[in-house]
């Protein structure tokens, strides 16, 4: 509570033209947010979303350049004939690589809690 009396003496000193409203959240020092039940939770929802989170990067990227491989070596190989189904692969890779990224991103912020 002090931090704040100061912070609020602080802006009520200052002129009019420079007051710049500042929103200040903090927990308890020594709270008890973290501890216990909450902080074994927290710890392991975290380690298993970040590590499959880490997972489905892995694959999607994997699957991404396969696709993107795959097409570019059908559509140099066929030419212009080829050319639709090479851009269509590659477009699918392109998609599953996309999908598993914010998949991933999903898993990992439930692992920390957001």
């Amino acid at each position: 509570m002090e931090l704040i009396a100061e912070a609020f003496a602080h802006v009520t000193s200052v002129p009019p033209t420079y007051i710049t409203t500042y929103y200040i959240i903090m927990a308890p020092i020594g709270s008890d947010n973290d501890k216990g039940a909450t902080g074994a939770a927290k710890f392991v929802t975290s380690t298993v979303g970040n590590t499959v989170g880490g997972l489905g990067r892995t694959v999607g990227g994997v699957v991404g350049a396969g696709g993107r491989g795959l097409g570019q070596t059908i559509t140099g190989a066929t030419g212009g004939a080829g050319k639709p189904v090479g851009e269509a692969i590659e477009s699918l890779g392109n998609g599953v690589e996309n999908g598993a990224q914010n998949v991933s991103k999903g898993v990992e912020d439930a692992g920390k809690w957001k």
